[in-house]
């Protein structure tokens, strides 16, 4: 599986309702060991809104 398609998978996982927190978001960009960019970046893809944005960073 390549990385991109391992991040959509995580983020489909945590965010079944098409929604994540800027917290799970950052935390799935640590442990996946990637960017909040690009994690943000598939988010937007997979047309996941991310809510209670703390740091501007989505």
């Amino acid at each position: 599986m390549d990385r991109k398609a391992e991040i959509a998978q995580k983020l489909r996982e945590v965010a079944p309702g098409g929604r994540i927190s800027c917290t799970q978001a950052r935390k799935v960009a640590e442990e996946l060991q990637v960017s909040p960019r690009e994690v943000g970046e598939i988010c937007d893809e997979l047309k996941i809104k991310i809510f209670a944005c703390e740091l501007g960073c989505f």
